[in-house]
């Protein structure tokens, strides 16, 4: 009896105290589990800083991929920003194209009829023969007053006598193209082959020189003076070739301000849109600017800047020619760009 009461004693104690044990065991794994869930939250959930900054990249990007991917790199130049225009009722620039120039296409309908890509109301800005002191910079001035864009095509031997005002044209936002060596008829009748060739890759290599950079592969024949074989060479050359289609004349004899804008705006009311060839070597030009794109303005006109989709590739030997000519120590010439010679280090 004593030892059946002892046996039973004993089992109700083992039985106490497995269940203590197993309380205390699970107790144990749950407060063990409890913080790592609480950090796997925390660790999955974005700063308020960062959400926002997703945010933005999802607004501002064309394409979203469907599955998330890593981060990207910043890139090694960051973007600047657009700076604002001064003048809130400007003219402006209604759109930027962009010209794949390969195959040499050409532009204005006075001699080229392929690409008809103004729509109505639409314009180009377009300037020969500078650059060219005092004119340039008036022309350069009245665009920067109405925010807007134009195209300059420089002739070679100007670019070198200039480049300040040049590099001011690129600065200012501007494209330039280029317009011959020393803006001669390439369909004169003692130019040879040769001759025009010469002319042509010199003039290209001498804004290369100014600028410090390649110019886009734009170019206008002097007085419009298509020479058939130069049209096949640009071919080869991807380089766009321009004509017009509203001619301003402002550089004829007795031409004045006045006379400039009412020409421009006569033929551009009867054909609603169009490419207008003006000249900033012209001191009437930089003159009539301010009230020709007042009156663009008023009318309704938009401006459409072109810009090349490539830069334009120079000859070496004619880079090479230009430098003996402008008797150029041609060590180290054109092949890195002033940041990288001059920096400033203290100011």
């Amino acid at each position: 009896m004593r030892n059946a009461l002892g046996l039973m004693l004993a089992s109700v104690v083992a039985a106490v105290v497995i269940a203590a044990g197993g309380w205390f065991y699970y107790s144990a794994r749950a407060d063990q589990g409890a913080p790592k869930t609480v950090a796997a939250r925390a660790a999955d959930q974005l700063p308020a800083q960062a959400k926002l900054a997703a945010k933005d990249d999802v607004e501002t990007t064309a394409a979203i991929a469907a599955k998330p991917t890593a981060a990207a790199p910043a890139p090694a130049v960051p973007m600047q920003p657009k700076q604002a225009c001064a003048n809130p009722n400007a003219l402006g620039v209604s759109r930027v194209v962009e010209i794949d120039t390969t195959g040499g296409p050409g532009f204005g309908f006075e001699h080229f009829k392929q690409f008809d890509f103004l729509t109505d109301k639409e314009v180009v800005l377009t300037f020969d023969d500078g650059p060219w002191p005092v004119n340039t910079p008036a022309v350069l001035k009245a665009l920067a007053d109405e925010c807007t864009k134009g195209l300059f095509f420089s002739v070679g031997k100007h670019a070198t006598y200039h480049p300040e005002i040049l590099k001011q044209v690129l600065a200012q936002g501007h494209t330039v193209g280029t317009h011959t060596w020393s803006h001669v008829n390439l369909n004169g009748k003692k130019m040879t082959e040769q001759q025009v060739k010469d002319e042509v890759e010199k003039g290209f290599s001498a804004v290369r020189f100014a600028l410090g950079t390649n110019p886009a592969p734009f170019f206008r024949f002097p007085q419009l003076q298509h020479n058939p074989a130069m049209v096949s060479y640009f071919g080869t050359r991807n380089v766009a070739m321009f004509s017009t289609d509203i001619d301003s004349f402002d550089f004829r004899k007795g031409a004045t301000p006045e006379k400039i804008v009412e020409t421009v705006m006569t033929r551009l009311d009867k054909l609603g849109k169009g490419i207008i060839l003006m000249h900033d070597f012209q001191k009437h030009t930089g003159e009539a600017m301010p009230a020709l794109l007042a009156r663009l303005k008023a009318g309704g006109y938009k401006v459409v800047q072109m810009k090349a989709k490539a830069t334009l590739q120079t000859l070496p030997e004619y880079d090479e020619a230009l430098m003996k000519d402008m008797k150029v120590p041609t060590a180290g010439t054109n092949t890195r760009p002033i940041s990288s010679v001059v920096q400033t280090v203290s100011q």
